[in-house]
């Protein structure tokens, strides 16, 4: 399943949509403003919350939480030691983890599961919309979750960026 991701470079908001490679609109984030915390909404075309996300508030590094019908789904945190490549760390409700690990500010990663890769997010510009297509690699993946993933690493990523 390919899946291209609009982000808005220009404009108020941090609403997007996300495409599948026929051109349908399949997901919508939307961006919460005015709030405490990071958050955002992961909805469909009807717009239903399919996931939410958002910041943990206390905590010692970035982390942010994925929820779905109010359950935990996933946190994700940089991992400590990373030096020369990002890497996050997304822990699984179930107790599994995932890795997430490239050159997250030029959205180029790889999402992993114990070896296996699950999704790969890669770049390229487009006119005035940045876009990045989300590959997911296995059919029995979860397109929302890994989606929502690349999400928040991106988000984390470029806050880090504006801190430094």
């Amino acid at each position: 399943m390919r899946f291209f991701v609009r982000d808005r470079l220009l404009g108020i908001g941090e609403d997007y949509w996300i495409e599948d490679q026929d051109g349908t609109k399949v997901f919508l984030v939307d961006g919460k403003a005015m709030r405490l915390r990071d958050t955002f909404e992961l909805k469909d075309p009807q717009g239903r919350v399919l996931i939410d996300i958002h910041q943990k508030m206390f905590a010692l590094r970035d982390t942010m939480i994925i929820e779905r019908d109010g359950e935990r789904l996933a946190t994700i945190k940089r991992k400590r030691l990373s030096l020369l490549r990002n890497h996050y760390r997304v822990s699984l409700a179930d107790g599994t983890e995932l890795d997430v690990s490239g050159k997250i500010l030029d959205r180029e990663f790889a999402v992993e599961y114990d070896g296996e890769l699950l999704a790969q997010i890669s770049r390229r510009w487009l006119h005035v919309r940045e876009t990045y297509g989300v590959d997911i690699v296995r059919e029995d993946a979860d397109p929302a979750l890994l989606i929502a993933v690349a999400v928040c690493v991106i988000h984390l990523a470029d806050k880090e960026r504006e801190e430094d």
